[in-house]
């Protein structure tokens, strides 16, 4: 209906031509009165700053690895929940539960209880294996971030790819059981081309989600050491409310819209043409 439209536009288009427009200006709310017109020197300034540019490599390699790590992982899941066996409802309800955590909440828990050197579980185990304690956060930044979000998601993915799993009919399963199909035929050839659009799915609000993982690193890490785990949009939140650069934090939030729709795109791009059948 047009009032449902009218909000929607108010809501999402108006905040962001505001954003549009400052993205223009040289505004820091530090001189909130020196406000001028500097064309696209927001735009232009960031590809010729290294630091700008590792920033960018970060959000690439955090949102790919944790993609393919939930996949990976979802996939397993998933088809371990569609068989049955005892205790498969309490199994489920365990697995999904990282996802109904709030993202504070998990990052909390990640650096106290599972990866802090001195007394997390991580510690124990290996001192008990006889090893040395290993600082995660300060060897290993990037890794303890993608552990934690894809911790978070892979149950996004496995519940959408377990509802693909048990709309698969049985009679198509006998059928191809019958035919020969076992193990890797089976999988290859019935299940994953079954499961193609809810893979397109899942992976598809994945990404749109991921690019934008903030909590966990504004946690964890505060995007350190150094920049090691800085990533768009944590570098946003620093050009806002720590440098207060209205305008630069604007033009960073349009880069990464477009970054987004790139991504997006490219992504949608792979999988039709890889669901073209081959002539």
């Amino acid at each position: 209906s047009a009032p449902t439209l009218l909000f929607m536009v108010i809501v999402s288009q108006v905040p962001f031509v505001l954003t549009l427009y400052y993205s223009f200006q040289s505004w820091n709310l530090l001189r909130p009165e020196n406000i001028r017109w500097i064309g696209f020197a927001n735009y232009l300034r960031p590809f010729s700053d290294p630091d700008f540019l590792q920033i960018l490599w970060n959000s690439l390699v955090l949102s790919i690895s944790v993609v393919v790590v939930t996949f990976i992982g979802g996939m397993g899941f998933a088809l371990l929940l569609n068989r049955p066996f005892w205790g498969r409802s309490l199994a489920r309800t365990l697995l999904i539960s990282p996802f109904l955590v709030m993202p504070v909440v998990t990052a909390v828990l990640w650096k106290n209880v599972l990866l802090n050197p001195a007394f997390g579980l991580s510690t124990f185990v290996l001192n008990s294996l006889g090893l040395p304690a290993v600082d995660w956060l300060a060897h290993f930044p990037m890794f303890s971030i993608i552990a934690i979000v894809s911790w978070q998601w892979t149950p996004f993915v496995m519940l959408i790819l377990l509802a693909g799993l048990q709309s698969l009919p049985e009679s198509t399963l006998e059928a191809a059981n019958l035919d020969g199909a076992t193990g890797w035929n089976l999988f290859r050839y019935i299940v994953l081309p079954h499961l193609e659009r809810f893979i397109e799915i899942a992976l598809l609000l994945e990404v749109l989600f991921v690019l934008n993982i903030f909590g966990e690193i504004f946690v964890v890490t505060t995007g350190g050491p150094g920049i090691a785990t800085t990533n768009l949009p944590f570098e946003i939140y620093k050009e806002a409310f720590l440098r207060w650069n209205v305008s630069r934090a604007g033009a960073y939030g349009v880069i990464a819209v477009i970054l987004a729709n790139i991504i997006v795109v490219l992504f949608l791009r792979v999988l039709r043409n890889q669901n073209q059948p081959s002539v």
